[in-house]
Order: structure tokens, then C-alpha cells, then sequence
């Protein structure tokens, strides 16, 4: 009913421990706050937002075109509808060290549980596209050690993406992700890694927790839960794939209409009414007004 029972603070502290557990985290991508309850519902460990998703939620390109309200403030909507903590995609900062800073504290009071903040130059593109520009050390280790400064709650999660993988190779990413950690980076996303290998030599090269992005249609091949967790990994995000999946169902429902004139035959594909009423907890609200749910949503045979 209404937003998590869960505080921030407490997400974040719990957050912490299970990626100390050594267990490896599944966090599917939630494009709006309902999707989120319904990664919570099926029994993920937590939900992470991804920038391109929110670009494209506006109908914009994944170039850094959004604003720091904007993310903030999808951020917070997503986050407090569930009691998984949630990490966010904070691009490059949204400016200089002193932005860098404030987007850190606008995403704690947001109610996240960690951001990661990359080093590609602006205007920055989508990790798994070809033609990306990454910045020099320097100005990437600002950046992380202004985020670290920034925040207030200890627990709140700084990573470091680092995408100079598909510039200038593997080495070249280890070497990074390595200073990343000295300047205070609590975690390392490794971009566009190619293989397992790969990212078991990243393991083998830092002592912090890894995200992978198993996101489709990139650089990476689509490894398993299993075979992520075999190489150690510590993290894994599936960012745009509840996105994709709905616009594809979605146009496929359009084309429905305008080939038959009717989604009939697309019931069985639908979110049933109950489930949908579920999700939101129509139920629970009668706590405040016993005239808010005094129906009965029938489900027909082989309807859901």
C-alpha cells in the first residue's frame, strides 16, 4: 500500500551485506515504478534503472540528453515503490566534479541505493554502440573521488563503469578499473566485456564487487545467471530487456488492431485485471476507505 515500508537507509545497509554474501545479485531493469513492484513480486534480489530506458521513456537517444531532475526524479519514483533496493544509471555525472557531487546527493535523497557514473566523454552514447570516447585517468578518477566525497550515507553504492574496453581494449580496462578502486570506487562495471574470460580476468585483477551487463543485442554474448556466477561476478543487470519485451508485445498488439480489428486474440498474452489489481495492492487501500475495493474481478477459463 502506497510506497516501501523499507527506509533508504535500511535498503542500502541490506544491499551492502548481500553483496558481501558472495552471492551474485540479479537486478532486471524496471522502466517505470510498476515494473519494479513486479521484479519485487517474482523474487529478484533488487531492480536497477537504467539511462538509456529513461531516454527512450522520453523518446530520446541515449546521448546524455536528460537532466539530473529528470533521473532523480524517475529514480525516486521507482525506487520507493519497492522494497528492493534499486541502483541507478547516473551517465557521466551530469557535468564537472562539483555536479558530480550534488548527483550524488540527489539520488541518496531519491532514495537509491547506489549510482554508477562512467567515463565516456559528452555527448556519450549507449556502451554497446561502436565510435564511443572515453576521457583521460585524470578527469575519470575525479569524478569517483568527488562522488565518494559527495555522499553522506557511507552505504550508498559509488561504481565505476569504465568503457574503454572497446577503445583500447582489455589491458586498457584492467589497468582502469584498478585506479577506479584506489580513488575510491566501491565497484566496477566493466563495459562490453567479450567473453568469460574476460570477465575473469577482470576478477582476477580487483578485489571489489563486478557488475555484467547482459544486455541484448551488444557486444556481449548472453551468458547465463550460472556461468556469471562460476567467474564471480557480483552483479547482474538486464537493463533494457523489460522494455524491449513490452514495446514488442506492444506492437504486436497494435498490429492486431489494425490486421483484425480486435485484440481477442491477444487476451491470453494480457496482464489479467486481477493480476494488474494485485500488483497495486487495490486491496490494501481499503485501510483508508471500505468503499475502494467492494468488487470481485471475475477470471474467465484460460483467461488471465
Amino acid at each position: 500500500m502506497l510506497y516501501a515500508k523499507t527506509s533508504p537507509a535500511e535498503k542500502r545497509a541490506a544491499f551492502r551485506a548481500s553483496l558481501a554474501s558472495g552471492q551474485l545479485l540479479r537486478f532486471p531493469g524496471a522502466f517505470n515504478p510498476l515494473s519494479a513492484r513486479l521484479i519485487e513480486q517474482k523474487g529478484f534480489e533488487g531492480v536497477y534503472i537504467s539511462g538509456a530506458v529513461l531516454s527512450a521513456d522520453l523518446g530520446l537517444p541515449d546521448i546524455g540528453l536528460t537532466t539530473l531532475s529528470e533521473v532523480a526524479g524517475r529514480g525516486k519514483q521507482i525506487a520507493r515503490m519497492t522494497e528492493l533496493p534499486a541502483i541507478i544509471d547516473a551517465d557521466t555525472g551530469f557535468g564537472e566534479p562539483m555536479n558530480v557531487a550534488r548527483t550524488v546527493q540527489e539520488l541518496e535523497d531519491a532514495g537509491l541505493a547506489g549510482m554508477h557514473i562512467e567515463d565516456q566523454v559528452n555527448p556519450k552514447r549507449c556502451g554497446h554502440l561502436d565510435g564511443k570516447q572515453v576521457v583521460d585517468e585524470e578527469t575519470a578518477l575525479k569524478r569517483i573521488r568527488a562522488a565518494v566525497d559527495a555522499r553522506r550515507d557511507d552505504n550508498f553504492l559509488v561504481m565505476a563503469r569504465t568503457d574503454i574496453r572497446a577503445v583500447e581494449g582489455l589491458d586498457a580496462s584492467i589497468d582502469r578499473a584498478k585506479k577506479l578502486v584506489d580513488a575510491g570506487a566501491d565497484a566496477i562495471f566493466p563495459e562490453a566485456m567479450a567473453s568469460l574470460e574476460e570477465f575473469e580476468a577482470m576478477r582476477a585483477a580487483v578485489d571489489v564487487p563486478l557488475l555484467a551487463n547482459m544486455t541484448e543485442f551488444g557486444k556481449s554474448e548472453l551468458f547465463t545467471v550460472q556461468q556469471l556466477a562460476d567467474v564471480g561476478m557480483n552483479l547482474v543487470i538486464w537493463p533494457v530487456s523489460t522494455l524491449r519485451i513490452s514495446m514488442g508485445a506492444t506492437a504486436g498488439a497494435l498490429d492486431e488492431l489494425i490486421s483484425h480489428g480486435t485484440l481477442t486474440g491477444k487476451l491470453d498474452e494480457m496482464q489479467h485485471r486481477s493480476e494488474l489489481y494485485d500488483l497495486v495492492d487495490y486491496e490494501g487501500y481499503n485501510h483508508f476507505d471500505s468503499g475502494v475495493f467492494n468488487f470481485t474481478v471475475q477470471e474467465r477459463p484460460g483467461q488471465r
